[in-house]
């Protein structure tokens, strides 16, 4: 038995924490130190703490503020430690301590906490291909860090990205589970939902468990650590470790340069062993390794946001024009995407179903108000007028070439499946397929609100017009995407009565009769 080195904080962000080695702390700023202090006043490499023979010493590294021993500077060389001296590095100082632990046994598996990061970004990615003493990393390690440079630019959604960058860590890391948390809107504090949630192999799926309270302590400080014995430490007990049975966790900070993004969870259980320093060293590498990309998603849904509520800006310009047009466009977007998602359509698809739809009608801005908000019924040539809204749509969005992938939604939503339609008389699947989706939304709107210019101007119950839907497959619409309306009927209806104030309640789907040619919009 010998005596092991323990330092405790006693002052500032260190108060209360502890770092212990039987042989050698190494203290600073550099990845690899056993100490790593995020302090403007210490060194990258500013002293150490050495074991000779069976006392401890204190060297300083010719750092820029000094080490000090109670309150005095020590000059260069080694300096005796003794127990209970106030060690100083800078401005941090540590209360020296000596533990009896067998020199071959890790001393830290009694630590509350057992090993810090400061989580410098820098660090991190600077940590992708060594471990702490330098070695390369294992393969595995290795094409996980990798994998996680693949995710960032291959997938589609943040989801995605945030999905696959967890599954990778806990299978590269042998935890139990995983979760991820990223920060609020303002960025200050966790979100009280977790983003991602991950299984190791051969867990069972079923009720996530996680240390709310570690991570938002990993967020404050914006350091990454690691946890060992956590069933064993009061301090750290709580219901969710105690439920998920965690005998160690690690708790990694995602951060750019710019700002803290949220917090990587990691747990192993009683079954396995504990986390040590190298993985925690990987963590925070995958961790900075993927945090550009979930930075880049987060601001590019910020951006799409923006341009999403810009586009439904232009859109209500329409209606307030057209005064039935009332939540129109709210409407058909959602019936659209319903059916698109429905469908089996990949995400690209249902995207631009999401921005186009609201579009679908931009081309009656420049349609005079003498036809746009005619009460009555339109003559040929006012409604062959007013048919020119797809084309001058078209026109308009050909001149922004990120607008460019919607215009076939604008131009050829009033197709129809047997060709009859306009502004290009398409027919089957020569008409675009979120044309043939939007069209469908579209005539089930047009034949459910109250239309001024149609002889039948108040509108259909809801289970009539689907009735309708249904009958014009093979003739205005395409029949799979008239099918698919019908099946996802309900959700179409509710939809419906949420959006249209004022409507009845749900009812079976009548019988059709009357009219060939559903009423569409114009």
């Amino acid at each position: 038995m010998k005596q092991a080195m323990r330092l405790r904080g006693v002052s500032g962000p260190t108060k209360g924490k502890v770092w212990e080695h039987p042989s050698l702390i190494r203290v600073g700023r550099l990845a690899h130190f056993e100490l790593i202090l995020d302090d403007p006043s210490v060194s990258r490499r500013h002293a150490e703490i050495r074991r000779t023979g069976e006392a401890w010493a204190v060297r300083d590294l010719e750092s820029t503020n000094g080490t000090y021993i109670n309150g005095t500077r020590v000059a260069a060389g080694d300096h005796p430690l003794s127990a209970r001296d106030i060690v100083q590095f800078g401005k941090v100082a540590f209360l020296a301590e000596f533990t009896e632990t067998p020199v071959e046994g890790p001393p830290s598996d009694q630590l509350v906490m057992q090993a810090a990061r400061a989580a410098s970004f820098d660090d991190g990615i600077a940590n992708l291909v060594v471990k702490r003493n330098q070695a390369p990393r294992a393969g595995d390690e290795l094409l996980a860090l990798l994998r996680a440079g693949h995710h960032l630019v291959h997938l589609e959604s943040e989801d995605q990205l945030l999905d696959s960058i967890l599954n990778d860590a806990v299978s590269v890391l042998d935890a139990q589970r995983g979760a991820i948390v990223l920060a609020d809107a303002d960025g200050q504090v966790l979100s009280a939902k977790p983003r991602a949630l991950a299984v190791g192999t051969g867990e069972a799926q079923g009720r996530f468990h996680y240390s709310k309270r570690l991570m938002q302590r990993c967020f404050e400080k914006g350091e990454s650590a690691l946890y060992r014995n956590v069933m064993d430490q009061a301090e750290l007990m709580s219901q969710s470790i105690a439920d998920g049975a965690m005998s160690s966790v690690l708790c990694v900070l995602l951060r750019t340069p710019r700002r803290r993004l949220g917090v990587l969870h990691l747990d192993r259980n009683v079954f396995q062993d504990g986390f040590d320093e190298d993985d925690l060293q990987l963590a925070d590498a995958l961790a900075a390794h993927a945090s550009a990309g979930i930075e880049a998603a987060l601001l590019l849904r910020k951006q799409r946001e923006l341009f999403l509520n810009t586009i439904m800006v232009l859109a209500q310009m329409v209606e307030l024009r057209d005064e039935y047009t009332g939540g129109h466009t709210q409407r058909v977007t959602r019936y659209a995407l319903a059916l698109g998602k429905h469908m089996g359509l990949p995400h690209d698809q249902i995207e631009l179903i999401r921005t186009g739809t609201p579009l679908h009608d931009i081309g009656k801005i420049g349609i005079g108000d003498e036809i746009l908000r005619k009460p009555g019924k339109l003559t040929p040539g006012e409604f062959a007028v007013m048919q020119t809204h797809t084309t001058l749509g078209a026109e308009y969005l050909s001149n922004i070439p990120e607008l460019r992938p919607i215009i076939p939604i604008v131009r050829n939503h009033h197709e129809r499946w047997d060709g009859t339609g306009y502004p290009d008389r398409l027919a089957r699947e020569d008409i675009p397929l979120l044309a043939r989706i939007v069209a469908v939304a579209d005539a089930f709107d047009a034949m459910t609100s109250d239309r001024p210019y149609h002889v039948d101007k108040k509108g259909r119950p809801a289970p009539e017009a689907m009735a309708e839907v249904e009958k014009q497959a093979g003739r205005q619409f395409d029949p799979d995407c008239a099918r698919g309306f019908v099946e996802i009927q309900d959700e179409i209806v509710q939809t419906m009565y949420e959006l249209m104030p004022g409507t009845k309640s749900v009812h079976p789907i009548a019988e059709a009769e009357g009219s060939t040619t559903v009423r569409g919009s114009v």
